[in-house]
């Protein structure tokens, strides 16, 4: 058995270094979703390339997708008995904006206190950079004791459109045991944590048209359906008094909540007050028979994203609309699926909208939901490796978002994803004055040494 106290160490002795190695690439405004960046995505893509080839790492390309590169990287010199881990991660960031509400420059990283501030501190470069910096640290001592292999995206801030189809293309390329997903967090500075499961999303928009214009209400109304109208009541059709939602079959395929996980996740210290205290409001809703923390991280969903219809300007505007238009998200649980919850909502409607209206859905955006099992080698290891670290046994949390890289990897390459990362719930992510806790930084370096062992050895 290899012992990692080596790397362990040559971390600690390089942690200036390390910062360092950080702020170079949160310098790099990465934004994925505005054209006069493009440069900059090529740019933070060569910095990942040539970071990589400088810790040894063979067959570093810059693979070109419909939108903006995949970086690739692989290191197999452990050899065919040891494990392969498909690291994954996104070079992307959000937009900064407003810029007036940021207190320091959002793309010149600057250390407050404990925290590193920059847009992408915690989504995701801290994160990556930590990896990379365990990374280095067993190359320089013992070796990497297992076969490593990068996916590094620039795309995940608008939905990873390019993704699905560049993992159909190189199946084999990116063949692997696990996929370390390092794009998450933990529950505390204190309170480490493992995500074991996430939802899945399924995003329509849903277009009512009844009249073929706008019309006076005071001529017309009662003689012809609004569209307003009908959307109004179909919305509230959607859940029945207990707050389940009320689509034909949407909990035919749900796996249910087994009695020791909820135990598990009561472990977590989020009673109803934290989450009021979250979110700001008096009293909380959701499906009867569950904790707010099992509904909002391990049940399924539905929810109104928007609404549209008629005059919404200032005033009064006596006008009946000829059209209405909703956005319907579903978050979803392990087993249900994209396609399965849109053939619901479009039973839904069928049944339910009444002659004189026209209707269609749109498919906007979908992901399915992934999960791992909490006795894998990978959670085993990650468990271990966080006692090491932070002294304490993770809590197992469930995510209420979606990371729809993980349902990917999971159907097209056929392996389950680690999400193993560091981040805070009040790290602002996509919002002004984005931080990164440095205690986690450095602690989560060291972390990741402790998993590659751990994996390394079984």
């Amino acid at each position: 058995m290899t012992d990692p106290q080596s790397a362990v160490e040559y971390a600690s002795q390089h942690e200036d270094q390390a910062l360092q190695d950080l702020k170079s690439l949160l310098r790099i405004p990465s934004i994925s979703t505005l054209p006069e960046n493009k440069a900059d995505m090529q740019k933070t893509a060569e910095w990942l390339s040539e970071r990589l080839q400088g810790l040894g790492f063979e067959r570093v390309q810059i693979m070109p997708t419909k939108g903006h590169p995949v970086v690739y990287a692989e290191h197999l010199k452990a050899g065919a008995d040891k494990p392969t881990v498909l690291v994954y991660g996104h070079y992307d960031v959000q937009p900064a904006d407003p810029l007036e509400l940021w207190e320091s420059e959002p793309f010149e990283p600057t250390v407050r206190g404990d925290d590193l501030f920059a847009r992408g501190a915690s989504d995701m470069k801290g994160q990556l950079v930590a990896h990379l910096e365990a990374v280095e640290a067993m190359v320089n001592t013992t070796g990497l004791p297992l076969n490593v292999k990068y996916m590094l995206e620039g795309e995940e801030e608008v939905g990873s459109p390019s993704l699905p189809d560049f993992i159909r293309a190189n199946a084999d390329l990116l063949a692997c045991d696990i996929c370390l997903n390092t794009d998450s967090s933990i529950h505390a500075a204190d309170v480490p944590a493992i995500t074991y499961a996430l939802r899945g999303i399924a995003y329509f928009e849903i277009r009512l048209t009844g009249p073929s214009h706008d019309l006076h209400s005071g001529r017309f109304g009662g003689a012809v359906v609004n569209p307003a109208n009908v959307l109004a009541k179909l919305i509230a059709g959607m859940h029945d008094e207990h707050g389940r939602v009320t689509l034909p079959g949407f909990y035919d395929k749900v796996r249910p909540l087994r009695e020791e996980e909820r135990q598990e996740l009561a472990k977590l210290p989020q009673p109803d007050d934290w989450w009021k205290a979250q979110t700001g409001v008096e009293a909380l809703g959701g499906e009867d028979g569950y904790t707010a923390t099992e509904r909002a991280t391990a049940r399924p969903t539905l929810d109104v994203n928007g609404l549209l219809s008629g005059f919404t300007g200032e005033g009064s505007k006596t006008v009946l609309p000829a059209k209405s238009m909703g956005k319907i998200s579903m978050r979803l649980v392990p087993d249900q699926t994209p396609d399965e919850v849109e053939a619901s909502l479009r039973q839904y409607m069928a049944q339910r909208v009444p002659a004189g209206i026209k209707w269609e859905i749109l498919d906007l955006t979908s992901g399915p939901p992934g999960i791992v099992e909490r006795d894998s080698v990978a959670v085993r290891a990650a468990s271990l490796a966080f006692e090491k670290v932070w002294g304490k046994a993770p809590l197992f949390m469930r995510e209420g978002g979606s990371v729809p890289v993980v349902g990917y990897v999971h159907d097209l390459l056929g392996v389950d994803s680690l999400m193993l990362g560091f981040g805070l719930p009040d790290d602002n992510l996509h919002a002004p004055n984005e931080k990164f806790h440095l205690p986690n930084y450095y602690r989560g370096i060291r972390t990741f040494i402790y998993f590659t062992y751990e994996m390394a050895n079984g």
